[in-house]
């Protein structure tokens, strides 16, 4: 505990704890020590005062000069969990040299400061859509959602996020049934967690975290519209989670439409994550499919790289709902291919505007089976 650390006097103790806010500084542990702090029981394993160089010459990464010398200096201490405290300073003390351990603790409190120094109004409530939204190891974990909402947003409230997890079943996904089961589970949800507490204005900012299959984070996108204001956010492959990298150049968006009109069904491609061949639409709507598409020069799995890319995105959806109708006229129906990221799926049903424009008569790409009807959104 604490008042065992000798040497160290209750001013320095106190900002040492008041730096590393409580929580234990080792990576990856963060483990909250505040109940330790405030039970005040002297046989328990609390939070530890930690010398990076030991206060003794004899003691881990010790010195004969610097260790009395250091001894009460706050650039020299660490608040560590008693797990982690023993790791550093005995079961593997060689590993965590003095420049490691500094290391360690600049990190910690850079991120502490970041954190505190977010306005309230920064607020935001984490909305997931997965599976396995319980388990440590999801794409979709707290701790990775967190993180990547730093330093513009924070968690609303913590680790009590609004979760929309897709059910286990057996049907099959080339199964309508299967739709009709995900599609009404996500509806539900999205009633008794999200849209009332939006309406009685206790959530006033979403950062929306979707991993599921492409019709069904269209139809998120449906749900939420612009009833509130939203983050999109999108899951990377490298480097790995939910961060924007901004690391690319700005997306640009290109829209092709059918050169003659052949009367027959309108389809609409976005092939941003990869290339649809027009060969597969034609197989499932015909030979005399009116195809429109909406990619970007080279479409690829990891392409959208920062906000921007999505709200270029959004200008250019409602720009393509727009002209497709502006040509075909009321009372038509647009069959979507989507090839998407997944934070573009969720935006191309955010901007589609039930009361202006034509219905969605959505699709997902099977393996083994091409593209299969999912479900439709704005039927007539």
């Amino acid at each position: 505990m604490m008042a065992r650390t000798k040497g160290v006097s209750p001013r320095v103790r106190n900002a040492i704890w008041a730096r590393a806010a409580g929580r234990c500084m080792f990576p990856g542990c963060n483990q909250d020590l505040t109940g330790d702090l405030i039970s005040g029981l002297e046989d328990r394993n609390f939070g530890f005062i930690a010398h990076i160089v030991a206060d003794i010459p004899g003691g881990p990464r010790g010195d004969p000069v610097r260790s009395p010398a250091l001894c009460n200096e706050p650039g020299n201490l660490m608040l560590l969990c008693g797990i982690h405290h023993k790791v550093i300073d005995v079961d593997q003390a060689g590993d965590f040299p003095e420049s490691r351990l500094l290391a360690i603790k600049a990190d910690h409190e850079r991120r502490i400061a970041i954190a505190t120094d977010i306005d309230g109004d920064r607020a935001s409530h984490i909305l997931r859509y997965a599976a396995n939204i319980g388990h440590h190891e999801s794409p979709v974990a707290y701790e990775q959602m967190s993180i990547a909402m730093l330093p513009d947003r924070y968690p609303a409230t913590g680790r009590q996020t609004l979760d929309l997890e897709m059910l286990g079943c057996t049907i099959q996904d080339h199964e309508p049934a299967y739709w009709a089961f995900h599609r009404e589970n996500l509806g539900r949800q999205f009633a008794a967690k999200v849209r009332d507490r939006i309406e009685s204005r206790e959530v006033r900012h979403l950062s929306v975290f979707g991993l599921a299959p492409q019709p069904l984070l269209i139809e998120l996108g449906r749900l939420l519209g612009d009833i509130v204001a939203t983050d999109v956010r999108q899951l990377h492959r490298e480097p790995k989670g939910w961060r924007w990298a901004e690391d690319e150049a700005p997306l640009k968006f290109i829209v092709h439409e059918p050169q003659a009109a052949m009367n027959g069904p309108i389809a609409l491609k976005l092939a941003v994550s990869g290339p649809v061949d027009e060969v597969r639409i034609r197989d499932v709507l015909g030979t005399n499919a009116e195809i429109w598409s909406l990619s970007i020069p080279e479409p690829g799995n990891d392409v959208v790289r920062r906000p921007e890319d999505l709200a270029a995105f959004r200008k250019a959806m409602r720009g393509v709902y727009r002209d497709i109708k502006d040509r075909h006229g009321d009372g038509k129906m647009i069959s979507v291919f989507p090839v998407l990221p997944v934070s573009l799926a969720v935006e191309a049903g955010r901007v589609w505007m039930p009361k202006a424009d034509l219905a969605l008569k959505l699709f997902d790409q099977v393996r083994g089976r091409g593209f299969v009807e999912a479900f439709t959104i704005g039927e007539q």
